[in-house]
């Protein structure tokens, strides 16, 4: 079994699942063009299904072996097609549950990646949701790959059949954005927070290493703009609360440092945090947030709206502590 304090500059979890797969091959794609190591972390249990417990150290050694040789077939596999350097990849596999190993190994990275879990879908190493924990308690960047397709669409055609008249099979189909996925901007969500400033920094790098349009975007409502001159005593009209806002975007624009052939456009918008930057996933890439803030990314981030944005945006999410 590998130490806990293997390194490495990208830590992705796997377990064989599709949702791990993919979270796999976009932790090794992400390597391939910034030249960072991988390190492919499977954490396991004796929950994991693998007969009864074994009762001497040559029946756990089988087991550590047949775990290993299993996470090498799902590291070609995953990269295949994909122009990564052998050299740069760490294969760990550790008796211990998926956070606590990805945690502890993942301490000193630069971030840590794990797949979505579908609705409904029994976990053996993730006991409750591993990515909404992670992005709580990592303090390093995690992202969580988005696997679409699946159970989450079944499920929806099953909410539409059951609430639909008559026999008919109902087939539910979420329009798709006009906009074609390979141009769809990485966008960030910022408040003028020290977090939300290394938010737009990682979201800065996305867009440069992807070749992509970064939109900055600033989710307000009337208490996170402080207090607003000529309204000391009185609550501002919207127009005037979103003139304010624009004024705190302005002055974050202006103190960015944009990287060569890196196109940034920048928009305020009236609506809590995670109703805006879930809404925006839709038309993103990838979405990158900062864990707390002086706004709707604020103490309750680590709350009810990073799991809202962890479990319901329609991309890649990362989350910048």
């Amino acid at each position: 079994m590998t130490e806990l304090n293997t390194k490495a500059d990208i830590v992705v979890g796997v377990d064989g699942s599709d949702e791990s797969f993919a979270a796999l091959k976009w932790a090794l794609e992400e390597a391939s063009l910034s030249g960072q190591s991988v390190n492919a972390v499977f954490g396991w249990t004796h929950s994991w299904d693998m007969g009864a417990e074994p009762d001497s150290d040559e029946a756990w050694a089988k087991i550590r072996h047949d775990i290993a040789n299993e996470l090498r077939e799902w590291v070609e596999r995953a990269t295949t097609g994909i122009d990564f350097d052998p050299a740069n990849l760490k294969l760990t596999s550790v008796k211990a549950s998926g956070t606590t190993a990805l945690l502890q190994i993942g301490h000193d990275a630069q971030q840590i990646v794990v797949g979505r879990r579908s609705l409904g879908r029994v976990a053996r190493w993730f006991l409750g949701s591993l990515s909404a924990s992670l992005a709580e308690e990592a303090e390093v960047p995690v992202t969580v790959v988005r696997l679409t397709g699946g159970e989450e669409e079944s499920v929806t055609d099953a909410i539409a059949n059951a609430l639909t008249p008559g026999d008919e099979p109902v087939h539910y189909e979420q329009p798709e954005p006009e906009t074609e996925p390979n141009v769809r901007p990485v966008v960030v969500g910022v408040d003028g927070s020290e977090t939300s400033r290394r938010a737009f920094d990682f979201a800065l790098e996305e867009a440069r290493l992807h070749h992509r349009p970064l939109h900055v975007m600033f989710c307000w409502q009337l208490r996170d703009l402080g207090v607003v001159p000529g309204y000391e005593n009185a609550v501002p009209p919207v127009e005037v609360g979103q003139r304010r806002a624009e004024e705190i975007l302005n002055g974050l624009m202006a103190k960015a440092v944009i990287p060569d052939g890196v196109s940034v456009t920048a928009n305020a918008f009236h609506i809590r945090a995670s109703k805006g930057l879930i809404a925006a996933s839709r038309y993103a890439s990838h979405l990158v947030v900062g864990s707390r803030g002086l706004s709707g990314l604020d103490a309750h981030f680590l709350g009810s709206v990073s799991r809202q944005i962890v479990n319901f945006a329609e991309c890649t999410v990362t989350v910048v502590h």
